[in-house]
């Protein structure tokens, strides 16, 4: 596992407890507006927090903005993860497979598999795509990480997806 303390980017250790924010996507009350354009949109997190729970169940203001902090946190974790290894391989463009190998190199093997099971995937239907579509442009070099904001894309746990066998590491990518 590498030492991540190097070029880990924390994202302001503000306290989320203020007042303000709301689900605009703007993040938590104490985040400064520079801190809060590093997070994902609070109200993307309530839905993806929403999708793994009871229809009636209601997720609380607070525990959206601790899990908008936490996934935030992680993304930039990983990318810098990523990122480091591409500076000392002198390349300017961070893909979906230094993504992948920085989520092993961290520890998260149980997520790493399964990220390379829906790059290669998602490679081979943007492939399709550009094939029918008579770009000819099959960007096949970087592609990636998908989800971001939606789009329609589930991430939806799974028993045995493309052979993975339970546990964290099975997900299904649906929406492709």
């Amino acid at each position: 596992m590498a030492d991540s303390t190097n070029h880990h980017h924390h994202l302001g250790g503000a306290s989320t407890s203020g007042g303000g924010g709301g689900d605009d996507g703007g993040g938590g009350g104490g985040w400064s507006r520079e801190q809060a354009e590093r997070l994902l949109p609070i109200a993307n997190v309530g839905r993806i927090m929403k999708q793994i729970l009871p229809p009636n169940a209601k997720v609380s203001k607070e525990a959206k903005e601790t899990m908008q902090e936490c996934v935030s946190e992680f993304i930039s974790f990983v990318t810098s993860e990523a990122s480091e290894k591409c500076r000392k391989e002198r390349r300017k463009t961070v893909n979906g497979d230094d993504v992948c190998w920085a989520m092993g190199s961290l520890g998260f093997d149980d997520y790493a598999a399964p990220l390379r099971r829906y790059l290669h995937r998602y490679r081979e239907v943007e492939g399709e795509r550009s094939t029918a579509g008579g770009s000819g442009n099959n960007n096949q070099g970087g592609g990636g990480g998908g989800g971001g904001g939606g789009g329609g894309r589930r991430y939806e746990h799974d028993d045995d997806p493309a052979g993975g066998g339970g546990g964290p590491s099975s997900f299904k990518f649906d929406g492709i």
